[in-house]
């Protein structure tokens, strides 16, 4: 009998992994919605989210375990007479197990902006139930309601069902999802992001789902989200930054990983750098501004928190706010301070923390009555909350002086845009059975850089960037009841 050697060894066990993961296809109970159901196709969509898409389209994801002949999504206003062909993309979840599926990615062109559609998705050997979403508005009046909440996963994720809730009540137009999802969507050879994605369907099917990474995406350079979610933008930033517009806000969505998970390449900082300068002056483009005046980012790492766990947030120079040690580049405050960033949104702390006006840890503010009248800095809203199996990071007992509210309570936080002068946000609080437990009115007539405070940040040549790539990494970087919907007129 010949032994078989190393090689044959290897191609043995690689063959029996996938026999097991075929049995384990065929005989598994699946989950969906969070609940075991008898009856299973692997050509039946799942998993279903839509996104903003480039102009007035709307992206379409879903997945299917076996690939079928096309990727199709059937749409109309009143029956589905519209058709539109997608691709569809094989993943394997990097992991030993192949965890195989087919992610499915089709965008409906030229949508009516305001015009509600109903639509479905699949193929022949398989289409989803019918949803609904309404395209996005281009008229001047539309003060559109956003959900804001990071860090929520497939266990304990406490304010999933009253999401849902609001979103059945059409309560949004938008979700933005602040990173940090299922905890973690590779585990349990891909299937905690197969029942994360299929839990999150009912609310993610109708509005859109817009999305940022954090650090619990992280593993294999990220290969869930930039496979899972398909944002707006150049597709070289593989949905991990992009920016779009939502009534009179300009929204850029970033990455704060790129500074934290160096082993997957240092260049990435400088390229999103770059990204955000160049979108940044373009938004602040007379024309752009005038039409889209609030400027709002979201990422996932906070420059500001005070909670106790010694997070990046809580030391004096982080590496969000000032950047890259020694050479003193990238830093994204004086960045965003420069080109007048209104609204700054955050998440990874299991908590929710509402900051006033602050540049370079000063407060600025023009009225000690209403700090958010006329600020003369960016705010800051941290919101990751929403429930994960790593449960609440509590706050340091001394508060901040800019820190104006705290709350471990689990929740998420509301937004709604009214008009060019007025923004308001609340935060809804789960344990509390949806009370809202924190309001604030954003005001301002003027939109624009703020005021030179001679600022220090001095960026370096991309050389410099590149040359640390060189240096040992680990040695630079320690690894109301109801929301107010009457639009406020100026």
């Amino acid at each position: 009998m010949e032994i078989p050697g190393p090689y044959d060894s290897r191609r043995f066990a690689i063959l029996l992994l996938s026999f097991y993961n075929v049995l384990l296809l065929c005989s598994t109970t699946p989950v969906y919605n969070g609940y075991p159901t008898t009856k299973f196709d692997p050509y039946q969509p799942e998993q279903i989210h839509i996104s903003y898409g480039e102009d007035y389209s709307m992206i379409i994801t879903w997945s299917t375990f076996m690939r079928g002949l096309n990727t199709i999504v059937q749409y109309g206003t009143n029956s589905l007479d519209h058709i539109a062909y997608g691709k569809a993309q094989r993943f394997i979840n990097p992991d030993l197990y192949f965890h195989t599926q087919y992610i499915h990615v089709a965008t409906v062109p030229n949508l009516q902006p305001g015009v509600k559609y109903i639509y479905r998705c699949g193929a022949p050997e398989g289409w989803s139930k019918q949803f609904n979403f309404t395209a996005k508005r281009n008229d001047s009046s539309w003060a559109p309601a956003i959900a804001l909440f990071g860090d929520m996963g497939s266990a304990n994720a406490q304010s999933l069902s009253r999401l849902i809730q609001d979103v059945q009540q059409n309560l949004y137009d938008a979700i933005f999802h602040v990173g940090d999802f299922a905890y973690d969507m590779h585990k349990g050879h891909g299937e905690v992001g197969d029942k994360f994605m299929r839990q999150i369907q009912p609310m993610a099917a109708v509005v859109p789902y817009m999305t940022c990474p954090g650090n619990h995406e992280a593993y294999a350079n990220f290969s869930n989200y930039k496979n899972r979610f398909h944002m707006p933008g150049d597709i070289d930033s593989n949905n991990m930054f992009f920016s779009f517009d939502i009534g009179p806000a300009h929204v850029i969505s970033f990455s704060t990983e790129y500074y934290f998970f160096i082993e997957y390449g240092l260049y990435q900082i400088e390229h999103q750098y770059h990204w955000l300068e160049a979108d940044l002056k373009k938004a602040n483009e007379p024309a752009n501004r005038a039409k889209h005046p609030w400027i709002i980012t979201m990422a996932h790492r906070p420059m500001y928190c005070s909670n106790n766990d010694k997070d990046d947030c809580t030391k004096s120079e982080s590496l969000i706010r000032k950047g890259i040690p020694i050479i003193h580049a990238y830093g994204l405050e004086d960045l965003f301070y420069k080109y007048g960033v209104d609204l700054e949104i955050w998440a990874h702390e299991h908590s929710y923390e509402r900051l006033l006006p602050i540049y370079d840890r000063h407060v600025y503010n023009t009225s000690s009555i209403n700090p958010y009248y006329k600020p003369e800095a960016p705010v800051h809203i941290t919101t990751g909350s929403a429930g994960c199996s790593e449960k609440h990071d509590l706050f340091a007992n001394k508060t901040a002086p800019w820190s104006a509210f705290r709350s471990v309570d689990y929740g998420y936080t509301r937004m709604k845009i009214h008009n060019s002068s007025h923004l308001y946000m609340e935060q809804v609080s789960d344990d509390k059975h949806g009370e809202v437990i924190d309001k604030m009115w954003l005001i301002k007539d003027k939109h624009g850089p703020y005021k030179d405070r001679t600022l220090k940040y001095n960026p370096k040549t991309e050389e410099s960037l590149r040359r640390m790539e060189a240096i040992n990494q680990k040695s630079i970087f320690a690894n109301q009841k109801k929301m107010p919907f009457r639009v406020i007129k100026k």
